[in-house]
This record gives structure tokens, C-alpha cells and sequence, in this order.
């Protein structure tokens, strides 16, 4: 058995109990044993760990990652994912189906499950596919995704654009309670588009992705779950009449969710200068309004969480023409230094909030273990130090993707530790136990 570990000193910022205060922390057998202001534990009973000047927060959890595997190894794998993940801070993942084969059936879910435990870093929590093959022709079997451990189900990379079968699906699945995750983008009105239909693209001769593909899906998708009773949560939120649409259906009673990702929040079309294939991605970068918009939204709680859709690519498909370029970012190394730099220092939101956003608030829409520190939860936690500068340096990420837009940045403070079930997973940056 494990030895218990006390942490000492630190100031807990815990949203999901009200605090921001100095505490210290027991850990034992996975779990909090104990917090409180002091704690007065003996040296041969447990490990203490001074954390003194530093914050510590629950573990943070990410809705949208994907690790590649099955199928796609050269991209990604489970082990180099969950590693990336609890070398930035992150304890959670749910990792999206479209891998080959996809995550329409059990065997897949398990294969999953058992890489994960083999890499024993991160947890990993499959996300089952909405239609079988992700073809958008018929529903997975959501009764027997759902008991080999799937924990809500998504299509993503794909929208499924037969409303009747959406129809279906979202009133199939109020029996089960759980939440279609929406890649909303209308394919026949995005076409071959490869960055926002507006200024940049039309300047430098690109095909366009109009914002109403996205805003034609979010409206449908946000309609039938109001019809159905289902739940829907909309998937990277990128432009501002998206914000517009939720915030009706929430003022409804509507059952949905909404999350944005870093990438929108900080960047806009303007990247696209230059053709540079780091800033190539779906939904595409958009305008300084919508940027704002998706900021108001986030304020508001129009928009509930922040999740990363972390897309590694090899150089063989990202290191080419924009137009040729895949579509995507990698960001699980780094993204949480990447807010703390820039959403928190910068006074745009407070730590408590982007704890909230980017750990309360996702385990709570997926019924997750995670996502506070109460007496009794699991200890899945982050030790972070403010005054740590460190530098985007894409050789260095454990992820095998190191297509970024914010290589050479240098941000302000960042994750030192880790825990898992109250192991220490990652100390000052290097992954403990990581098998490559």
C-alpha cells in the first residue's frame, strides 16, 4: 500500500466547494482523507510535500481529446496522450471515437480501456460513436456501448445531418440519460472551405467555411433536443450567433451544453497570415467579434466549459500547403500554462474560474469522479506554481503532435505536480513511470 501524502501549505482553490483559502491535504488510498487549514501529521504516518506559495486545484478534465489509437498511431497513441495530459496539469480525458476502427462497439472500448491501465497516467473515458461507423445512417448500440464504460456518445469529425435519425437518437437516449455530443457543421454549406469565409480567406485566395454552417446545425441540433427532451452538448464553439443560440435555448430549459476552446478563445483569422498550416483547423478560426463573443459567452456560463480538442498530426500531413494541411492543434502539454498566461494573468478570468471551467463544470456534465477535492473524492489534483515561466517548445511535448500555433511563446506560470488517484504522476515537468 501506498504510503499517505500530506500536502502542506498551499492555498486550495476548490470552486466546487467554495474555496480559496490556505488548506493542507491527506491523502490516502486514492482518495482525500482529510483537509483542513492545519494539519498536524506525523512524518512516520505520511510523506509530506511542502507546497507552500503554491495553488493546488482538482485535477483538471478535458471533454475533447483526441489520442488517435486505434489506427493512428503514427499521430498519437493512448500511452504519449495520457502522458502529455498529466505533464499539463490534466487528470481527465475523453478521448473521441473517431479512430479506425471507430468506438461503435465494445471490443473497441475495451482495447481503450486496457491501454489506458497499461499507461497508468491519466484516466481515459471512451466517447462511443452517435451512429454505427460513424456513417450517420443508423444508431450504435448505445444500451452495450454504455455498459462497457462509454460516457456519452459523438459523431465528431462528422455532424450527423439527417435530422430524423438525430431525432431518433436524441429521444432514444433520454432513456438512458445520458448526452449526444455535436460536431455541428453543416458539410454542404462548408464544403471544400479550409479557414473562415471572410476577409484573410478571401485575401489570400482560400476556400471559405461560412459561419452559418456551424450556426445551422447548433440552431437544429438545440430544436430537437427541445422537441425530445434529449440532451445535446455543442462541441468547440466558434462564432458568435452559436452564443446567441444557446444562451435561447438555455433561457428555455433547453438540456444543453456548450464548450469552447482555447485556440477560439485566443486567436482569430488574422493567424492565417502567412499560410501558415499551424493555424489550420475545425471549425476555423474566425473574426474579433466572434472571439469576444465566445469570452462574453464563457462569462455568462452561456458556454460551460473549456476543453481543448487536442488533434496531433504527424509532419507528414501538417508540414504542407495550408490547403493541403490537416486540420487540427496540439495543446494537451502546454494548454494549461497557455490559460493561466493568458486568460488568468492577464485578469480575464480568475484561477477560480478556469478551474471551474476546465475541471468542475465538464466532470459535472459527464457525471465524472473528478472535479473537486471534497473530503472523500478522489485525488486527482494539480500543484501549480504561478511564478514558473516556461516556453512552448514543441520538441519537447510528450504528445507525437507538435503542430501548434503558440511554439516560441513564453507563458507564465504552470503545473509542477500531478496526482492520480493520489499518486504522483508528474513532478517539475518530467512524467513518472512513462513508458514510450
Amino acid at each position: 500500500m501506498e504510503q499517505p501524502i500530506l500536502l502542506k501549505g498551499g492555498t486550495l482553490v476548490d470552486p466546487s466547494q467554495g474555496f480559496n483559502q490556505p488548506c493542507d491535504l491527506l491523502l490516502e488510498e486514492g482518495k482525500v482523507k482529510e483537509l483542513a487549514p492545519f494539519l498536524d501529521v506525523s512524518e512516520d504516518y505520511a510523506e509530506t510535500i511542502d507546497v507552500s506559495g503554491k495553488f493546488v486545484v482538482p485535477g483538471f478534465v478535458d471533454l475533447h481529446v483526441h489520442l488517435r489509437e486505434p489506427g493512428e498511431e503514427a499521430k498519437e497513441t493512448i500511452a504519449d496522450g495520457v502522458a502529455a495530459a498529466v505533464a499539463g496539469g490534466i487528470t481527465s480525458v475523453c478521448c473521441m471515437p473517431n479512430t479506425a476502427p471507430p468506438v461503435d462497439n465494445a471490443l473497441v472500448v475495451n482495447f481503450i480501456k486496457e491501454k489506458s491501465q497499461q499507461a497508468g497516467l491519466a484516466h481515459v473515458y471512451p466517447l462511443g460513436t452517435l451512429t454505427r461507423g460513424r456513417r450517420g445512417e443508423e444508431m450504435s448500440d448505445y444500451a452495450s456501448l454504455l455498459e462497457a464504460g462509454v460516457k456519452a456518445f459523438t459523431d465528431d469529425g462528422s455532424y450527423v445531418d439527417n435530422s430524423s435519425l438525430m431525432y431518433n437518437i436524441l429521444q432514444y437516449q433520454t432513456q438512458f440519460e445520458t448526452v449526444a455530443i455535436s460536431h455541428c457543421e453543416d458539410s454542404k454549406l462548408s464544403g471544400e472551405g479550409v479557414a473562415h469565409e471572410g476577409y484573410y480567406a478571401h485575401m489570400l485566395g482560400l476556400a471559405g467555411m461560412p459561419a452559418v454552417a456551424e450556426v445551422a446545425a447548433v440552431s437544429r441540433d438545440i430544436l430537437l433536443a427541445q422537441a425530445t427532451g434529449g440532451r445535446v452538448h455543442i462541441a468547440h464553439v466558434s462564432c458568435a450567433e452559436s452564443v446567441e443560440c444557446i444562451r435561447w435555448a438555455k433561457e428555455r430549459g433547453v438540456q444543453v451544453t456548450a464548450e469552447v476552446a482555447p485556440h477560439h478563445l485566443l486567436l482569430t483569422e488574422a493567424a492565417l497570415e502567412g499560410f501558415d498550416p499551424m493555424a489550420k483547423m475545425k471549425p476555423p478560426l474566425r473574426t474579433e467579434e466572434d472571439r469576444q463573443a465566445l469570452w462574453q459567452g464563457l462569462r455568462e456560463g452561456v458556454i460551460d466549459a473549456i476543453a481543448t480538442d487536442h488533434a496531433p498530426h504527424s509532419r507528414d500531413v501538417k508540414d504542407l500547403t495550408f490547403t493541403e494541411a490537416a486540420f487540427g492543434v496540439s495543446s494537451l502539454d502546454f494548454v494549461v500554462s497557455l490559460l493561466l498566461n493568458e486568460l488568468v494573468q492577464s485578469g480575464n478570468i480568475s484561477l477560480d474560474e478556469l478551474v471551474k471551467y476546465f475541471s468542475c463544470r465538464p466532470a459535472e456534465i459527464l457525471g465524472l469522479p473528478a472535479g473537486t477535492l471534497q473530503k472523500g473524492a478522489v485525488a486527482d489534483i494539480a500543484v501549480i506554481d504561478i511564478s514558473q515561466v516556461r516556453v512552448v517548445d514543441p520538441t519537447q511535448f510528450y504528445s507525437r503532435g507538435h503542430n501548434t500555433p503558440f511554439a516560441g511563446k513564453t507563458l507564465q506560470g504552470k503545473p509542477i505536480m500531478t496526482f492520480v488517484e493520489g499518486e504522483l504522476k508528474m513532478k517539475n515537468g518530467k512524467v513518472l513511470k512513462y513508458n514510450e
